[in-house]
């Protein structure tokens, strides 16, 4: 059973604006997370917020359905890149003991 093939595009938008809406999710806890301890957090709390941003510009594109062709192609492994590096810096916050 097929659905309609001119669905698909706008599931695929879908689909990469629940991406992007996850991951700012992801970065408002590790923010708050992070701002509870030394200075140190508070630059990781940083790195997440550019992680975040650069994740936003590269997808934005993609999640609207505008934009050249060159900018979807980045948009995966980007996104792959950010939640590894987001999985990463949360191990290392909790690891820190901060709660």
């Amino acid at each position: 059973m097929t659905g309609d093939p001119g669905l698909q595009p706008e599931r695929t938008r879908l689909a990469w604006r629940r991406t992007l809406l996850a991951l700012t999710g992801v970065t408002v806890l590790l923010v708050r997370l992070a701002l509870t301890g030394d200075l140190t957090s508070v630059l990781l709390a940083g790195l997440a917020l550019l992680t975040w941003l650069g994740t936003l510009a590269a997808n934005w594109r993609r999640a609207t359905g505008t934009g050249p062709r060159w900018a979807q192609r980045w948009s995966f492994p980007l996104t792959a890149l950010a939640a590894a590096g987001f999985a990463l810096l949360g191990v290392v916050l909790v690891g820190r003991g901060l709660r």
